[in-house]
């Protein structure tokens, strides 16, 4: 059985590098590796309707917190068992977003913390009732909101692909999620969780990638 690490984080924060990374550092260790996106848009519908909806489609449908996190938890639903199959499979599954992207976003939103009912909820919806696999490791890649923001507009403008969502462009809302995370990480919510310091050199992350990687693969 492989492990499942997740990497999470703000939009912006550089999570596709960080997972691009990782996967070739643990590649080099040996490892076999491979890796999942959330939200699976333009491969589950679940993905596409909050791609829609929060791009202005669907009506109110974007306005509804436990609406939205349904959406969000169904797509991982239905990639459940691709999930269960890769971890057979492989040394390492990465993830780029997972379970707690649902829980910061949605709680950011309800303006609660942690602690706080929407959170529970998420647990509860998306691994208790739906039984999807708990990670191992969850990696929050921090990184201040307005560096966060600066980076996803420079993305927008290098790719008409990437325009950012009604969430991305809301900074009050990125900031209270950015806050949510942290919480997140401190009380190890499912799982250990490591955060790792997003405004790092290229070379000096490529350090750390090395260093995590074989924590991560031969010391487990």
């Amino acid at each position: 059985m492989g492990r499942l690490v997740v990497v999470e984080g703000l939009d912006g924060a550089g999570k596709r590098t960080l997972t691009e990374s990782l996967t070739a550092a643990l590649r080099e260790h040996g490892a076999t590796v491979t890796t999942m996106t959330f939200p699976r848009y333009g491969r589950d519908v679940h993905a596409d309707l909050v791609r829609e909806a929060l791009h202005g489609a669907h009506g109110d449908l974007a306005e509804s917190v436990y609406g939205m996190a349904v959406l969000y938890a169904l797509d991982r639903r239905g990639a459940r068992d691709d999930i269960r199959r890769a971890l057979d499979e492989h040394d390492v599954v990465l993830l780029d977003r997972y379970v707690a992207s649902n829980a910061a976003y949605q709680a950011a939103r309800l303006r609660q913390g942690v602690d706080g009912p929407v959170v529970r909820w998420v647990r509860e919806l998306e691994i208790d009732r739906f039984g999807l696999p708990v990670p191992d490791t969850q990696l929050l890649l921090r990184v201040p909101v307005e560096v966060a923001a600066e980076r996803a507009v420079a993305r927008e403008r290098q790719d008409t692909s990437r325009t950012r969502d009604a969430f991305e462009s809301d900074d009050a809302l990125q900031a209270r999620c950015a806050r949510v995370y942290d919480e997140l990480a401190a009380s190890h919510w499912l799982s250990e969780w490591r955060v790792l310091d997003g405004t790092r050199s290229v070379a000096a992350n490529r350090e750390a990638m090395v260093v995590l990687a074989k924590e991560l693969y031969l010391g487990k």
